[in-house]
């Protein structure tokens, strides 16, 4: 493993796991998750999934602002010459936690990508193809970038796809990747 001073954290979302890890989808506080990232590691990115809180409003805006901890949700951030955006949790019905219209999530990806991040965080990611589950507006608006999208939310058996026009999609549902610059 790396020296943890000197490596970065990004999650793509639903860190919560009920107390008795007798049930899946349950949906509770991530914070004491992010703030573990933050302090053993150089800095924490990432956005939230459907089934992770931050607490109030006025709660979330204070620890978005803690320390090494980026949250991001329609915004991008600049760590270590690393241009990373991301849009947290799904298409839904507003009404339940981190769901958003169909279109309001599709054109929140889209205003991030004239920016060119490097790395686009979602928790509902792109489809790409047999058994590869997603979101098909999402692949449509992401195909064709030059940018590494990192998803959640729908497990795949093979991480690593590429879409048309070579943009790669890693999916990390369920698992954790260490990815090392290539000019180190």
């Amino acid at each position: 493993m790396p020296d943890p001073a000197f490596t970065g954290v990004v999650l793509a979302g639903d860190l919560y796991a009920a107390p008795a890890a007798d049930r899946l989808g349950a949906t509770g506080n991530v914070r004491d998750v992010w703030r573990a990232f933050a302090a053993r590691f150089r800095w924490v990115s990432g956005v939230a999934g459907n089934h992770d809180l931050f607490g109030k409003p006025s709660e979330q805006a204070r620890f978005a602002r803690e320390p090494g901890v980026h949250l991001l949700d329609g915004r991008q951030v600049e760590l270590d010459d690393l241009r990373i955006a991301g849009v947290g949790g799904i298409c839904g019905r507003p009404g339940k936690p981190n769901r958003r219209p169909p279109d309001e999530f599709v054109a929140a990806v889209r205003r991030l990508l004239p920016a060119r991040p490097h790395l686009l965080v979602l928790h509902e990611g792109p489809d790409a193809g047999p058994r590869r589950f997603g979101n098909p507006d999402v692949r449509d608006v992401v195909a064709g970038r030059d940018t590494l999208v990192v998803c959640g939310h729908s497990h795949w058996h093979d991480p690593l796809a590429e879409l048309p026009g070579g943009t790669q999609v890693l999916n990390v549902d369920a698992r954790a990747v260490l990815l090392e610059r290539a000019d180190l």
